[in-house]
């Protein structure tokens, strides 16, 4: 379903973890995000697409390679494909693979594309890195910490900010990779807020905002509650420990599998 949409931007919002994929369209090209989870969600993206799209060309965005968020990379073959580096390298790209098709398969789905790891066009590789077309600026930034291969993308001159699975209006910070490289994004993303005009913040799951004070308001929910359970672990307060873990919507198995893991990634780096 479409969650948000004016003249430029289509957020469209998967029925599956709130997971989102967005068209971007400028004079110059048309900017497509994450696109996922089933089929027919993405064969509805691709029908928006192919009916907007005209004569410029496409690309295809991955914020980073979990595999819900490449899951739709074969249905858009002629898509030239922009990612960081880290993706691009990824030593994990068969799990990745695996997990679509555990998926697919534990769910009896059947796809009309192939499954395969994104073969990328433009390898983002630094802070600040850019991709003009036109009139259309693509500025890049790095953002490990949820996974190594993280990037936060900002779309000028229509101040769109694309943000991967942070800066979410209900998920809190997921630690796959590294809790100081998480912190570090959290404070990169104070820079761009403070650096870029950001009129429209997109998270990886849940809502699209316009409202600079719920943007910052996001932002310093995960820094604190990263900061608070860093300290929870370092002090071992049990009790801490299991009063932030109610903090997270949506309780189960997964959220609490995600817990453990930001846990267990702390003790590593801090203990």
């Amino acid at each position: 379903m479409i969650q948000f949409q004016n003249e430029q931007v289509t957020v469209f919002q998967s029925v599956l973890y709130q997971t989102t994929s967005t068209v971007i369209q400028t004079k110059d090209i048309v900017l497509l995000v994450d696109p996922n989870w089933l089929p027919n969600e993405i064969e509805e993206i691709k029908h928006f697409l192919d009916t907007i799209k005209g004569e410029r060309d496409t690309y295809l965005l991955f914020t980073h390679g979990d595999f819900d968020h490449i899951i739709g990379y074969q249905a858009f073959p002629a898509a030239k494909v922009i990612s960081s580096s880290a993706l691009a390298n990824s030593s994990e790209k068969e799990q990745r693979l695996e997990m679509i098709r555990e998926f697919d398969n534990k769910h009896y789905i059947s796809r009309n594309y192939p499954i395969a790891f994104p073969k990328v066009d433009v390898m983002i590789n630094e802070d600040g890195q850019r991709v003009c077309v036109g009139d259309t600026t693509l500025t890049f930034y790095l953002a490990p910490g949820h996974t190594e291969d993280g990037l936060f993308t900002v779309i000028e001159p229509l101040g769109v900010m694309i943000a991967g699975d942070y800066l979410s209006n209900f998920e809190l910070p997921f630690i796959y990779q590294s809790a100081k490289a998480y912190k570090q994004t959290m404070e990169k993303a104070y820079h761009i807020f403070t650096n870029h005009k950001i009129q429209l913040l997109v998270p990886g799951h849940g809502q699209a905002t316009t409202d600079s004070t719920e943007m910052k308001r996001r932002l310093d929910v995960a820094a604190n509650y990263l900061e608070r359970l860093c300290q929870a672990v370092m002090a071992d307060d049990e009790q801490a420990l299991d009063s932030l873990y109610n903090e997270h919507a949506f309780l189960s198995s997964f959220t609490k599998y995600c817990h453990e893991e930001n846990i267990a990634i702390i003790k590593r780096e801090y203990t």
